[in-house]
């Protein structure tokens, strides 16, 4: 199978050196023409329009690097050609493009992925595995703490929500296997942060979900102290334990005793382009596809009118079929 790349930025760049590696890269696409010089002596054919290359090249899917504002256009462009679609997220800034976005894949029928990686980590998939098999019972709260200094230079107003906090609330729904019902959050700027225009440096959200489970989040990246891990710290609450998830190291309370797994190497897991291929391979829907990424968007999404107006409000599910 072969990919057509299109962006070629810091992320991009990353995603050309995976494609390459594998054999899977026919050729990329960066409308900024300076960056060829990242393909160095490379033979992949470089093109700064996509309709070009999608005329003149034969591939099999697309990988979407570009810049969130870039994305639906793209996706619809790989769409006209019934391309299937890898992308970054969001799918858009815009909640409700998003979802149009998504219905139009899943009314042609075009397999479109979101590249949604946190709940990918194995120490994630072992918390999982650990919750499947009852270890605490059944879950009662979940709460993850996220504090990191990251000041990067974007060519968009940097966003907690959009541009982490979005996998945050994407593991709260995978290891919790609920959809949100409510939610309360306020975003800030807290006063240890830098000064940049409609910028959102910090959050705080309270979530109820399906079934009566309680979510709480706590998220800067204005932070001094410590760092956390991108995925955070966690704390999952049960009827019969507890998971605590620091540094990367899974503690289980339970019954007075307290279990540790430090090493993760046992655990099967695949990352999202090997996802994406299997699923291409196999004719099913992809893990984090844009039907399931629409649900984490969604708490996203409501936790910004949350913030907006001060209360907390019902969080209204997409409706989205084929």
């Amino acid at each position: 199978m072969k990919a057509i790349l299109v962006g070629l930025g810091s992320a991009g760049f990353s995603w050309y050196k995976r494609l390459k590696a594998q054999g899977l890269l026919a050729a990329v696409v960066e409308t900024n023409s300076s960056m060829k010089v990242k393909l160095e002596n490379d033979p992949y054919p470089f093109y700064t329009s996509l309709e070009e290359a999608l005329n003149n090249e034969e591939a099999d899917f697309l990988v979407n690097v570009t810049s969130p504002m870039a994305h639906t256009a793209i996706n619809h462009a790989a769409f006209d050609r019934r391309l299937p679609v890898l992308c970054e997220k969001p799918i858009s800034f815009d909640y409700e493009e998003s979802v149009e976005v998504v219905k139009r894949a899943l009314r042609e029928g075009i397999p479109f992925m979101i590249a949604e990686n946190y709940r990918r980590f194995p120490y994630i998939r072992r918390l999982k595995q650990l919750i499947d098999e009852g270890a605490i019972g059944r879950i009662a709260s979940i709460d993850i703490r996220f504090h990191r200094y990251h000041q990067v230079q974007r060519n968009y107003t940097v966003s907690l929500l959009d541009d982490i906090g979005v996998h945050h609330f994407d593991m709260i729904r995978y290891l919790t296997g609920a959809e949100g019902v409510r939610i309360a959050a306020q975003l800030y700027n807290p006063l240890n942060g830098w000064e940049e225009p409609g910028s959102v440096l910090g959050t705080e959200a309270w979530i109820d979900l399906e079934g009566g489970i309680r979510a709480t989040y706590s998220g800067t990246i204005a932070s001094r102290s410590k760092q956390t891990p991108w995925c955070g710290q966690l704390r999952i609450e049960g009827t019969a334990g507890a998971l605590e998830l620091t540094d990367q190291v899974i503690y289980l309370h339970r019954e007075g005793q307290t279990e540790v797994y430090n090493d993760h190497s046992a655990v099967q897991v695949s990352d999202t382009l090997a996802e994406f291929l299997a699923s291409l391979r196999e004719r099913r829907e992809s893990e984090s596809s844009g039907r399931d990424y629409l649900y984490t968007q969604a708490l996203v999404h409501y936790a910004k009118l949350s913030s907006e107006k001060s209360r907390r409000i019902d969080v209204t599910l997409p409706c989205v079929t084929e």
